[in-house]
């Protein structure tokens, strides 16, 4: 009765956020206000003289007044870059035709009936999350092409496809800092986290897999943790999807004729070709897609650089040889018809995009980030042990709601938390472990991410009445139950002194 009882009131809960975030104005309109509420608080915290000292170079920063005549003239003429400069909006859109031209040709249609007809609905779900998970190695990849991809799979099955966008971007975004394979967030943390080590010790020597055996079992962790708030929570609160919709995928799993199952066939044969060409690219040590000077298939290489492309002709090479056999396509104007398709439903993304870059644009420029990173650091001064990690978490996830980028943030906090963590003789590979936890929670639910209207914009597809309400009620439970888990196992890891990766212990000494 207890139980039933405490399910009933998380779920009221849900329910009034749900509602409450729902009845705020339009994405767009929120975004306005927020902007010109950033400029009122960067003219009065000017205005009060609110400064910090910058821990990496001990230089006074101050509140920028972006109501002067000089910030107001910098306003007018970064508005066009601010938008066009956007992290992932190219990214968005590029991809965004590789996955129209293998839905709007029916490929994904035949594609997922012939593998849900086979597949345990279970398996299908664990894939969906593991691959969100694993495809942090591809950068920004992943939180844009699981959300829509996702909800068709979902629909397919006949769940609701808010669920699988949900779970599309949490699995990303939630499990950040989760992988089994070394990729490029490692990289841009350790970046700053060996310098910032070598403020206190200069001879002292990090490696960029310090935390790989954490994030590696971290990785099969965070999946059960997303899989059992989707079974228990997600799928009964959203309920069965009965909306039209404009999709070609539907939740009716008819019989494939014969010429779609050649057709796939052939679409599946063109698909594993594309692959077995990439990696004839990428696996020899001299591989066209490495870095030419050092080899390497993550840091800086044609391979990460050029990633939205290569996974537009991913999706390209199938769709165009489906509807090729299909006979889908049967001149150039049924080729171009299906382009102009994939790009009709980005005009709502594109909208918020705007103003979402205005709104970050002057965020950053304002200086408001930085001062509430420092100011937060203060607090955490005169605390030690599990207090000081928990709070170190607590507070990367808070200032996440501010600033979105995980390097930005790291270059912001390491000469600050690194150097402390080390005076209490813990390894920086603790202090960044405990960093990168911190940004992935709050990650699903932290509107200056890049990609949140992305989500927004997949979930409106399906429910033109759904809003940030819906994205935040249904995240919620995950970014709460990762919250909670995650500081556990760091908890555990260091209360055993276990090495957190190679050559990283958790104390010093």
């Amino acid at each position: 009765m207890e139980m039933k009882n405490k399910k009933g009131f998380i779920t009221r809960f849900l329910n009034w956020v749900e509602r409450t975030g729902n009845k705020m104005p339009a994405p767009l309109i929120i975004f306005i206000i927020l902007t010109g509420l950033i400029l009122l608080a960067s003219w009065l915290f000017s205005a009060i003289g609110t400064q910090v000292v910058s821990p990496a170079t001990n230089e006074i920063i101050r509140v920028e007044n972006l109501l002067t005549p000089t910030n107001l003239v910098r306003i007018l003429e970064g508005t066009i870059s601010n938008f066009t400069s956007f992290p992932a909006l190219g990214l968005v859109l590029v991809v965004m035709l590789g996955i129209g031209v293998a839905e709007q040709s029916g490929y994904f249609e035949v594609l997922l009936t012939s593998v849900i007809k086979k597949a345990p609905i279970n398996l299908v779900l664990w894939i969906i999350i593991f691959v969100g998970i694993l495809g942090n190695i591809a950068g920004d990849a992943a939180p844009i092409v699981m959300p829509p991809l996702a909800a068709l799979i979902f629909i397919k099955m006949g769940y609701h496809p808010i669920a699988g966008a949900i779970v599309g971007y949490v699995a990303p975004m939630g499990g950040f800092a989760a992988n089994m394979i070394p990729g490029m967030s490692d990289a841009l943390v350790y970046a700053f986290t060996q310098p910032a080590a070598q403020l206190i010790d200069p001879t002292i020597s990090v490696n960029v897999l310090m935390n790989y055996y954490f994030i590696f079992l971290s990785t099969p962790i965070l999946a059960m943790v997303i899989f059992w708030i989707l079974k228990k929570y997600t799928l009964p609160h959203l309920g069965t999807y009965t909306s039209e919709i404009g999709s070609n995928i539907t939740a009716d799993q008819d019989e494939i004729s014969e010429e779609k199952r050649v057709a796939l066939k052939w679409a599946n044969w063109g698909f594993f070709a594309f692959i077995l060409v990439m990696l004839a690219l990428t696996v020899p040590s001299n591989g066209l897609l490495r870095n030419a000077e050092t080899g390497s298939i993550v840091n800086d290489s044609p391979l990460m650089n050029g990633v939205g492309v290569l996974i537009t002709l991913m999706f390209f090479v199938p769709g165009i040889i489906y509807s090729l056999k299909a006979g889908e396509i049967k001149n150039s104007h049924d080729f171009s018809n299906m382009l102009s398709k994939s790009m009709s439903g980005m005009g709502n993304f594109i909208v918020i995009v705007f103003f979402a870059a205005q709104m970050m644009a002057y965020f950053s420029w304002s200086n408001l980030g930085t001062v509430i990173a420092v100011k937060g650091a203060e607090l955490l001064q005169n605390t030690n042990g599990i207090v000081l990690i928990l709070g170190f978490i607590a507070l990367t996830g808070f200032v996440n709601l501010f600033i979105g980028s995980a390097s930005s943030k790291w270059a912001l906090l390491a000469p600050i938390f690194v150097p402390m963590f080390m005076l209490l003789d813990y390894h920086p590979a603790l202090t960044q472990m405990a960093y990168r936890i911190g940004d992935s929670i709050t990650n699903p639910l932290s509107p200056m991410m890049p990609y949140f209207p992305i989500l927004l914009a997949t979930i409106q597809k399906y429910d033109k009445k759904a809003g940030i309400g819906t994205m935040m009620a249904n995240a919620l439970p995950y970014s709460v139950a990762i919250g909670i888990i995650w500081p556990i196992l760091l908890i555990i890891w260091y209360t055993f002194g276990l090495p957190l990766g190679p050559n990283s212990p958790i104390f010093l000494n």
